[in-house]
Parts: C-alpha cells; structure tokens; sequence
C-alpha cells in the first residue's frame, strides 16, 4: 500500500485540534507539530505515545515560529535562524522519540515554511542545513527546489502527493489559512489518479504532474477521518 502520512499532534495547552485517536489507525506516517505552529511538550509525549501504539512512524513536522497564525504566515528568517529554529524543534521531539524507544522517520516542513523551502533557495538550504543533523529523509514536492536543492545537498526526497488540497496551474498546493470539508469520494478518486497516473486536475482545469510517493492527509480537516478511510482504501 502506497504510506499514507498525516499533519497532526496540532492541539496546544487545554484546546483539541484534530481527532488523532481515529486517524493513526489508518496511517502509516505521522508528522508531528514541533510546538511552533501548534502542539506543546505533553501534546507532542502524547502524540508520540499514540503512534508508537498503532505502529506508526513518527516524523517532524517543524515550523515559521507563528503559534497565532498556525505556522501559515510567511517570515523573513536569514538562513542560519531558520536552521537554529528548526533544529531546536526537531531536536525536542527526538527527546520524546528517545523516551519511547522510537527514532526519527522523516522531516516535513509545515505550511508557508513548506511552501516558501519549494521555491526560495536559501531557505530550503537552510531546511537541509537542519536536516545535517538528524540524517532522515525530507518530504516535499516535485517540479520544486524540495526535490532538486534537498537532493543535491544529498538528503533523500520523498514527494507527496496531498488528497485534501487544490493544486494551482503551476503545481503547486493552495495554502489556506483554514480548512472546509474535503468531499472524501472526489479525494479517493484524485488520489487513484494521482497514483496511476501521475497526475491531479488543477484549479484552473489543467493536469499538473504529481508523484505520490506518499499520501498527506491533514487532520484539521472537519471531516479528516472519512478522508483519511476514503484514501487508505483507495489505495
């Protein structure tokens, strides 16, 4: 079955984002909020515990350091603080990762900093800079400076492929700053195509190239569990 990853571990203090306890069981990958865009030191204990249970490879999902906003703001950052910044967020959750016996899968750059790494060469230098560290493979996207800056810099690419985004006619996600319900059926089908075919229907009625090397569902999607059922059985 094609890895179906997830955003998720996105709560902070007494507030709830996302039903994380229905959707780890139909996942393979969890990219989990590093406490800069949501999530906080026991949502990120709790979240780990949660997939080390279901047998779910546990990512981090760093991020712009823009709680208000959740992470979909852009930032003017130089190189070596977004490197600090994503190492000191990376790094915190590997001590929870350690604590449960777990190690580190992957990192995938949350919102407008996952945006801004595809298409601005200094931060995605700055995004493998981090990487050096931790030595795991980066998510992203392909036609964009993820897959050639992030390979070049000899970091391993996984392209994702998202189930519950638009694409522009360039390729390229539409980032919203919230989220409506995706129509699950319509989801399953794209992703069909996307991974038969290697292609997605953009905004604009134009096929656009896709790889899906992995599925990303977002769990702050108000119907994300049914997406997520509606993609692991499609594929």
């Amino acid at each position: 079955m094609t890895e179906i990853n997830c955003d998720m571990g996105e709560g902070f203090g007494l507030y709830r984002l996302g039903d994380d306890d229905a959707l780890m069981p139909l996942i393979s990958a969890a990219n989990v909020a590093c406490g800069f865009h949501g999530s906080d030191f026991n949502h990120m204990r709790a979240t780990v515990r949660l997939a080390k249970r279901h047998g779910v490879k546990v990512g981090a999902h760093p991020s712009l350091p823009d709680l208000q906003g959740f992470g979909r703001r852009e930032m003017k950052m130089g190189r070596e603080e977004l490197a600090n910044c994503l190492i000191y967020q990376v790094g915190a959750l590997c001590g929870f990762l350690q604590a449960e016996g777990l190690a580190l899968n992957h990192i995938k750059p949350h919102g407008a900093l996952y945006g801004m790494a595809g298409r601005d060469e200094e931060i995605a230098h700055a995004v493998c800079d981090a990487a050096d560290v931790f030595r795991v493979p980066l998510y992203g996207m392909i036609g964009t400076l993820h897959e050639s800056v992030y390979a070049a810099r000899g970091h391993a690419f996984v392209s994702e492929y998202y189930a519950d985004l638009d694409y522009d006619d360039a390729g390229r996600i539409v980032i919203v700053r919230s989220r409506g319900l995706v129509d699950a059926a319509q989801a399953a089908e794209r992703v069909r195509r996307a991974v038969r075919d290697g292609r997605v229907r953009s905004v604009g009625g134009v096929d656009v190239a896709v790889r899906a090397d992995s599925i990303c569902v977002h769990s702050d999607t108000p119907n994300a569990v049914e997406v997520a059922r509606a993609v692991r059985e499609a594929v």
